[in-house]
Formats: structure tokens, sequence, C-alpha cells
């Protein structure tokens, strides 16, 4: 289809002119003289190739072309004018998609609130969510598919990659609920020693697996991995079947199994860091408005 060549100044005086079907009113709204207007309408209709209005002594009229190009004309101004809104609120971080990947685990803790704050602030927002454990939320960073990240552990430096700690989660034992430990409220790693582990393998997690296998290591054995899942879910349900044990981050409690039982981990020091992950180099003005997001959130660190 062609391309009219219509210069949005002579667009903008035609629709004036028709609302105000008066040149010296609609030149005083414009704020120009009269003969410069009349050109500019002249020059619209010689691209139009006819009359748009019929002068006359108390004013003009509109003719039946110029009846039917206004609602186009209409159209256009308006339809530019929510573009360029839009571009500056994409600009200013109030509007736009943000990508965010996110760790299961924390749909029972921080993203529900994020997400719940970040909507009110930035109603304009689009987010697009994709789950995925800490290893693939790094790729899909470096591979801008994703504008931020919600991970565990994150590894201590990376030239790409930022992180800020949200919040410190503590951990707790995963038992089944007919396991002798169970009767306690407290359960210290060195009880576990003798127990087989349901872990997340360690290539979707590897800092957080090495902080599991390193609170094992200090307190005194090596644990035996008899299980793997990705899923928090699924760790939760081997252990209802009675094939491990496993540690897990607090929030993992709000899963509901009726065969589990999550208890402290004694002495209560070792937690888990969250943090949000961005590219250090970024572009996007709503990785600003979710990191300060973020930022105002005063996380539960129970």
């Amino acid at each position: 289809m062609e391309r009219p060549e219509l210069p949005l100044a002579q667009l903008h005086a035609f629709v004036v002119l028709a609302e105000e079907l008066h040149f010296g009113r609609a030149a005083a709204r414009l704020g120009t003289a009269q003969p410069p207007l009349s050109q500019q309408i002249r020059r619209l209709e010689d691209k139009v190739g006819h009359a748009l209005f019929r002068r006359e002594p108390s004013g003009v009229t509109l003719t039946s072309v110029g009846r039917e190009l206004l609602p186009a004309a209409l159209r256009a101004l308006t339809g530019l004018a929510d573009g360029l809104a839009m571009a500056r609120a994409v600009g200013d971080g109030q509007a736009g998609r943000l990508r965010i990947g996110f760790a299961a685990s924390l749909a029972l803790t921080v993203l529900p609130d994020l997400l719940r704050t970040f909507r009110q602030q930035f109603p304009g927002a689009r987010l697009d969510l994709d789950e995925m454990t800490t290893a693939p939320q790094l790729a899909a960073l470096r591979g801008e598919s994703i504008d931020v990240g919600l991970l565990r552990e994150p590894p201590t430096e990376d030239p790409e990659i930022s992180f800020r700690t949200v919040v410190d989660e503590p951990f707790v034992v995963v038992l089944p609920a007919a396991h002798p430990l169970a009767a306690q409220r407290t359960v210290e790693l060195p009880q576990l020693a003798d127990s087989p582990f349901v872990l997340m393998p360690r290539e979707v997690g590897p800092g957080f697996y090495d902080r599991i296998t390193g609170l094992c290591t200090a307190a005194g054995f090596t644990p035996l991995i008899a299980q793997h899942a990705v899923e928090w879910q699924t760790v939760c349900a081997l252990v209802e079947a009675g094939l491990g044990v496993s540690v897990a981050p607090a929030g993992i409690r709000r899963i509901r199994l009726r065969g589990v039982a999550f208890r402290r981990l004694g002495p209560g020091t070792a937690r888990t860091r969250v943090a949000v992950a961005w590219r250090t180099h970024h572009a996007h003005p709503l990785v600003a408005s979710a990191l300060a997001t973020l930022a105002q959130r005063p996380f539960d660190r129970r």
C-alpha cells in the first residue's frame, strides 16, 4: 500500500479547522495567523486533489471529501499521540514488556508479593514469567531471552551478570511423616548422616546443590544421593514415598503433603541466598523499575 506523504502540521491544521469551522478561531487555537493556516489547508487539498472545505462569508463547512477524511485524520493523530505517550512511558520505565525468570520455590514466597507490588506501581507493564532453575536462568540472561532472574545461590562472580540479595531464607529438613526424627521440632544435620537424600541435580542449580552438600560436609558426612528431582513438588513426593530425606528452603513448607513432615534445621544459622539477577549492561528501563520495587519490599526473613 502506498504511504501518503502528509505532513503532520497539515493534518493537524485540517482537524482543528474542521472542529472550529472558522479560520480565525482555528488559527488562534493553532497559535498562528490566518494566511499560514490557509496555505497549510491549500497544500493538503492539493495532495488530496479535491477541496476539503467550502469557503463562505460566515466561515467554512466541510465538503463530502473533507467529511470522509476527518475520521481517518483523527485516528492518525490520536494513534500518534498514543504511540508517543507509550514510547515515553517505556523510556521512563513505566511500561513495556519485562521477561522474568524465577525459581519454582520462589512462587511460594517472594514472587507473589513482588508481582502484586510491581503491577500496582506499573500498570502499563506487561510481565512474561518463565519458571526455571538457576543455571537455565543465567543462560537465559546471557542469551537475552529474559531480562530479570530470581534465583538461589548465584555464582560469586560473573562479569556479565549483576546480583543483589533479596532475602536470606532458612532451611528446613524434609522427612517422611513416619520418620523417627519427625517427632522432633528441630533436626540437626549429623542426625541425617545415615539417611539417603533426595536432591535437585547439580546441573540445574550448582550453587544450591553445593550449599547443601557443603553443609553436610561441615557436619562430618558426605550425603548419599538416592534420587534426583528438578521440581520441589517432586522432591517432597519422593520423600513422602520413603525414598529419602531432603534439605530445602523454608518456603517449601507451603507444599501440603499429608505424608511429609517439615522440621527446622538446627542450630538455625544456615540460610540460602535468594538473589535478583540482571545483565550488568542492560538497556531496559523496566529492569531498573523492577530492581527498585525489590529494594523497597521488606521480604520475610524468618
